[in-house]
């Protein structure tokens, strides 16, 4: 069965840095685009972003382009989101997503196939 596991979540100072991880299993990770979705009390799941199956394409909502990057590590079945300067507008419940969509980066819920559990991101003074 396939499932995905996040981690690196927790409660930052505004200004500071997260590494999110999700690893996947039970599936041929090399051949699925990845995303990272976020959602935050109250509104819609949003996709942050989403990294080719090489990790050679990718795409960041406008609000977190100079400050998130995403990368991969097909060997370790592993996708990254680094989030620098993050600012509380940032806090919300991050899911990684992986889509069977391969030439192209899915940029709707219904385009992932399986989705990990989530982890909460918190961004307080």
């Amino acid at each position: 069965q396939a499932q995905l596991v996040e981690s690196g979540g927790g409660s930052v100072q505004p200004g500071s840095s997260l590494k999110l991880s999700c690893t996947a299993s039970g599936l041929v990770f090399s051949t699925y685009t990845m995303g990272w979705f976020r959602q935050a009390p109250g509104k819609e799941r949003e996709l942050v972003a989403a990294i080719s199956t090489d990790g050679t394409t990718r795409y960041y909502l406008r609000s977190v382009k100079t400050r998130f990057a995403s990368s991969r590590e097909n060997a370790k079945n592993t996708v990254y989101l680094q989030m620098n300067n993050l600012v509380p507008e940032d806090t919300a419940v991050y899911y990684c997503a992986a889509s069977r969509i391969s030439n192209r980066l899915g940029r709707l819920e219904s385009e992932y196939d399986v989705w990990g559990q989530g982890t909460q991101v918190t961004v307080s003074s």
